[in-house]
């Protein structure tokens, strides 16, 4: 009976012993799995903040790179600007030098101003091989109506976009886009346009789209040409027009002080001043610096005038008529010197509203954007080459 009790009594303690011992594992175990547990968190938000922080780094370097882009960018333009001050300057240092200090002999100057007219006498050297001239008017069409009396409306010459940009009245800053002609001919006035905001308002109507910058007029105290950027929104470049004594480039379009135009050959600047005031004036310009890289004075009056455009180098001057609401090209002058007025074939414009405050080509469709009467009209033109018989 004792070995059965002393029995029963070692084998409560042992199952006492285990079970403690149960309790102890159990415990041990449920501690491990806690720091599993917060192991496994902390790892996965050191993780995640591993993550986040990569993603910020690379972020601030492709911001630092664009930085660096821009920073360059920024330096290139410095560098153009700063050389576009010193021709500015030397350009008025020789409007507005000071006066000698010994007498200049007079043929001496004299001789100095013709090696000036020499050069812009030298002979054009074309860049494309462009001898399309135009035919006649082939048709006409009509769009719509936006817009006042007189203003621009064209697509970017150097582009094949397809956007239409819409300059109304001629001391304004804002740009109305569309993105195609279809757009701008169903739009409700300038509904469905885009609008792009000026720095400073252009002047006149002489103003044009070209390789996707708007090129125009900015009258002060000096005529200067604003090179906008129409994909960042920006200034690109600017320049004083170097043309003292400036007029109205057309007498039926006075606001109109420069016409600036483009073509297969690239930038060209319409003028007049007082030295040539009964005729127009032509300057071929490098679209990129706005610098001018040759001169002409043509035979074609400014009086009753009312706008011009260019093909391949030849400028075709636009003239009201006696007859009803019609004007004809009635001057045409040929860089190039292989088209002269009596080649030029007699061009009448259909009838119409009023007056052209601007007519632009573009030789992509062979068709001229022309604003008559806050009318916007399109002429479709017929071709031919330069020199045919």
């Amino acid at each position: 009976m004792r070995v059965f009790l002393i029995l029963v009594t070692l084998t409560c303690l042992a199952n006492a012993q285990h079970q403690a011992l149960m309790d102890y594992l159990e415990r041990r175990l449920l501690a491990i799995e806690d720091r599993i547990s917060l192991w496994h968190e902390q790892t996965n938000r050191y993780a995640t903040e591993l993550r986040e922080f990569k993603q910020q780094m690379v972020a601030q370097i492709e911001t630092l790179d664009k930085d660096k882009e821009t920073l360059r960018t920024d330096l290139d333009s410095v560098g153009t600007r700063v050389d576009r001050v010193e021709r500015e300057m030397d350009y008025l240092e020789t409007q507005n030098g000071a006066q000698p200090c010994v007498d200049v002999d007079d043929k001496l100057v004299e001789q100095q101003v013709t090696v000036v007219k020499e050069k812009n006498k030298v002979k054009y050297a074309k860049a494309t091989d462009c001898r399309d001239m135009i035919s006649s008017i082939k048709a006409m069409k009509i769009l719509k109506r936006v817009g006042g009396p007189k203003g621009m409306w064209t697509k970017d010459v150097g582009s094949s976009s397809g956007k239409v940009y819409i300059f109304n009245g001629t001391d304004e800053d804002t740009i109305y886009e569309f993105g195609s002609i279809r757009d701008f001919t169903i739009s409700q006035g300038t509904s469905m346009a885009k609008t792009v905001k000026l720095p400073s308002p252009w002047r006149g109507s002489g103003h044009t789209v070209y390789n996707n910058h708007a090129y125009y007029v900015k009258e002060g105290k000096e005529l200067r040409l604003i090179k906008y950027n129409l994909q960042n929104g920006s200034v690109a470049d600017s320049a004083v027009f170097p043309v003292q004594d400036h007029v109205p480039v057309y007498s039926l379009t006075p606001e109109t002080v420069i016409d600036l135009a483009a073509d297969e050959e690239g930038l060209w600047a319409i003028y007049a001043t007082k030295e040539t005031e009964r005729h127009i004036s032509l300057a071929k310009m490098d679209a990129n610096t706005l610098d001018i890289e040759q001169m002409w004075d043509t035979p074609c009056p400014r009086e009753n005038a009312e706008a011009a455009f260019i093909i391949c180098g030849t400028v075709y001057v636009v003239y009201n008529t006696a007859l009803p609401s019609r004007s004809r090209v009635q001057c045409v002058f040929d860089v190039s010197d292989m088209v002269t007025n009596d080649d030029a074939p007699l061009v009448y414009f259909p009838k119409r509203y009023g007056s052209h405050s601007s007519l632009k080509y573009n030789p992509l469709e062979q068709l001229i954007y022309a604003w008559d009467d806050g009318y916007q009209i399109l002429y479709k033109l017929a071709m031919k080459k330069k020199l045919e018989v």
